[in-house]
């Protein structure tokens, strides 16, 4: 058992190494550009052993995008229960936006690559159809008052300021804070249902 556990930290470190290095080598030379072997060499893995982690390139960018449903539907159910949808989606988001750390500047251009890579768009429309889903899941937990249609809706609302704000992020220079960002995006959504 305790050799299981062993193997299975060195397959984890293993596969984030290869994350690693993928999302480098991605943002640096374009995704498209960016070979298989040269992610296997730079990862010092064999080709046989990155495709038993990743079937394709874009699940190595998925793979980096992960942890993000977890997170904002963690941070969903940890709101108060007295707390507006909107409000506690909002919170969720920023969030996720706390939970990248390191430099903002290397995460910029990682977010632009995978966002303006047209053989990229597939996964970043999953990773967006899955939040919307699973965070319909938790509002609909948290209130029972919520039926399926409601929760999906105010979902696709919460990630569609996000998406609004990550545009917006991107299409600047990187300086502008995700955060203020997002609390403009919702800002709006709430200025615009008003009316």
């Amino acid at each position: 058992m305790a050799g299981q556990g062993l193997r299975e930290r060195k397959q984890q470190r293993q596969r984030a190494v290869i994350v690693e290095v993928g999302m480098r080598l991605f943002t640096e030379k374009g995704f498209d550009a960016t070979t298989v072997e040269e992610i296997a060499d730079t990862a010092e893995v064999s080709r046989r052993t990155l495709f038993r982690y990743f079937g394709t390139k874009g699940d190595i960018v998925m793979d980096w995008a992960r942890g993000t449903t977890e997170t904002l539907c963690s941070a969903l159910r940890a709101r108060p229960l007295d707390e507006s949808p909107m409000e506690s989606l909002r919170a969720a988001f920023q969030a996720l936006n706390r939970s990248f750390t390191g430099d903002v500047s290397a995460i910029h251009a990682q977010a632009l690559m995978v966002e303006r890579t047209p053989s990229l768009r597939p996964y970043s429309m999953l990773k967006h159809a899955q939040w919307e889903e699973a965070l319909a899941d938790a509002l609909a937990e948290r209130d029972r008052r919520l039926d399926t249609a409601t929760s999906a809706l105010l979902a696709r609302i919460g990630v569609a300021a996000f998406r609004v704000a990550l545009d917006e992020w991107l299409n600047g220079d990187g300086s502008d804070l995700p955060i203020e960002l997002t609390d403009r995006a919702f800002d709006l959504v709430r200025e615009t249902t008003r009316k």
